[in-house]
């Protein structure tokens, strides 16, 4: 008998700094088993792997700043050549530009692939600032706590491994104020981008975790089936 075989899901995940990205991520992950490109992890782990960067992007991520279209799609391109040949992926906090949806295109062009779905997550900027300003991180795994949403069992203490959690350097309100006035200048004409292309939906992210996710898997389930 043969095997059944899904065809991979390529998307991109859009959504402000505390819109539920990280959350819905993992569960997209866990249901489609693709590749997670989140620009904001692979800069954090620059900065702690002495890469020749870290300097120049721990200033631009603590002044609550976006890097350059070049570097952004650098960092892209060497990641999405890595992939297996039929993994899929999730590209998340990338494009934010109009120049880098462009030049993600010509990427995907060059290596036979496009993307079948862009994903925005929308919240109200109020609800945003509550959810990042109270945000807690266990570094070493990514895991994450809010204090008021989801606080650990014992306060800065990471539920596992009983490690010391933080609070990232950006996660301030006034570094979220200067990312959020960053992110609606500069995506909303990507939103329009993509929206051109008839792969734009915008999902209502200031519900409850599974309602989130089930409207996603709605709109993902029949790209992964043949």
């Amino acid at each position: 008998m043969a095997t059944e075989v899904k065809p991979s899901i390529r998307l991109i995940l859009i959504g402000p700094p505390g819109a539920g990205k990280g959350t819905q991520a993992a569960n997209i992950i866990e249901k489609y088993s693709v590749k997670h490109l989140a620009t904001g992890d692979m800069l954090r782990a620059m900065v702690t792997s002495g890469h020749e960067l870290s300097k120049k992007v721990k200033d631009i991520m603590d002044k609550g700043e976006f890097i350059s279209d070049e570097l952004a799609v650098s960092i892209i391109e060497e990641n999405l050549i890595k992939l297996e040949k039929g993994v899929g992926f999730m590209l998340d906090g990338f494009p934010r530009t109009t120049t880098q949806a462009e030049l993600l295109d010509e990427l995907l062009t060059r290596i036979n692939s496009k993307i079948d779905a862009v994903i925005e997550l929308h919240v109200e900027p109020s609800v945003l600032t509550k959810r990042i300003t109270g945000r807690l991180l266990h570094k070493a795994t990514g895991r994450t706590y809010h204090e008021v949403f989801k606080p650990p069992k014992v306060p800065m203490i990471d539920d596992v491994t009983g490690e010391p959690l933080v609070k990232r350097t950006d996660d301030t309100e006034e570094a979220l104020l200067v990312r959020l006035e960053a992110f609606h200048n500069q995506t909303k004409p990507v939103v329009e981008y993509f929206k051109k292309q008839g792969l734009h939906t915008i999902i209502n992210g200031d519900r409850e975790e599974g309602e989130v996710f089930k409207e996603i898997n709605g709109l993902l389930s029949p790209l992964g089936k043949l």
